[in-house]
């Protein structure tokens, strides 16, 4: 039914020229939206652009001519999402909804609305509604590339997911090493951008260490400087175009700084070159590994904050839903 709903809301975008995506999301949903970035733009040639929502609030909002203008929110209820895809509607752009909410105000703001159908989510910090954030995604991906294969693998996802689970039995001993860890750096890059941002974020939210997301690339422009003995590097790096650039930054962090490296991958050589590694199947195709590597991430920020004291299912000061202007 879902790849139906997909398929109804490609041929809609196929129909009219549509020359860039403008992304509105906050929190866990932009991290969704930075998967789509990389997404959208590496397999379907459409430029995205990410939106500053102030501007729509507060300031004059700019021209959207040519736009597919996308709200993606779990709850939402963000009257500051809301109001970009308003104005997109309003500009004649055509309007897309990504959500857990098909009763919200950006489901009935958006001329098409995608339900995740994530069920509800008990935890305050985001988990399973952004996997089916990613999920969504992909399927607008495939549908948009109408090509079968895409929908082929798609359709392994759960599996590939469930074989990430495995590793759970064994977090509650590799996080040990961490409990005491205050701040790191998470790297990613490529597709796995949206990882290492999203990987930060949960260890801020549910372990409230100062983790910092770069991409290998902007980190070697000035943050490496934090780097000296034991500064532990948190990593997600697949088989794919980048690997290379991304194993000589972790080479040269545990030779020449002596860091201390958490890896997740799918390559023996990363998960080799690592204090603690992590795997993911193999098989993962590059352009769906955010939704296999980010469990492992998870997983070890839920032990972690077990491990330190912390209630993961209440981190402080957070609500379940956000409703920012």
């Amino acid at each position: 039914m879902q790849r139906g709903r997909v398929e109804e809301i490609a041929r809609a975008i196929k129909a009219m020229d549509i020359r860039y995506v403008f992304i509105a999301a906050r929190g866990t949903s932009e991290n969704a939206a930075r998967f789509a970035n990389y997404l959208l733009g590496a397999m379907n040639g459409l430029p995205v652009a990410l939106a500053a929502p102030s501007l729509f609030t507060y300031y004059t909002p700019p021209r959207l001519q040519g736009a597919l203008v996308v709200g993606i929110s779990q709850s939402g209820r963000s009257p500051d999402i809301v109001s970009v895809v308003k104005e997109g509607r309003r500009q004649g752009c055509l309007t897309l909804a990504i959500t857990n909410e098909m009763n919200s105000p950006l489901a009935e703001s958006a001329e098409f609305a995608l339900d995740i159908k994530a069920g509800q989510e008990d935890c305050v910090a985001a988990t399973k509604t952004y996997t089916a954030q990613l999920m969504a995604i992909a399927m607008l991906s495939a549908a948009l590339l109408n090509h079968e294969s895409s929908w082929d693998q798609l359709s392994l996802v759960p599996d590939w997911v469930q074989m990430a689970f495995e590793f759970e039995s064994q977090m509650p001993d590799l996080v040990h090493r961490y409990q005491s860890m205050s701040n790191c750096i998470v790297l990613g890059r490529g597709f796995d951008y949206a990882t290492a941002f999203e990987w930060a974020l949960k260890l801020k939210e549910l372990t409230y260490v100062e983790a910092e997301p770069y991409s290998s690339a902007d980190f070697q422009h000035g943050p490496i400087a934090l780097v000296d003995g034991g500064f532990p590097i948190l990593a997600v790096i697949h088989k794919g175009p980048i690997y290379a650039s991304m194993m000589d930054v972790l080479r040269k962090m545990k030779q020449e700084r002596s860091a201390e490296l958490v890896v997740i991958s799918d390559s023996a050589e990363a998960l080799h070159v690592a204090q603690t590694s992590l795997s993911i199947p193999p098989e993962v195709p590059e352009w769906l590994s955010p939704l296999v590597s980010i469990i492992p991430a998870q997983l070890f920020c839920y032990h972690l904050a077990v491990a330190k004291g912390c209630d993961p299912e209440t981190p402080r000061g957070m609500l379940k839903v956000t409703e920012t202007r």
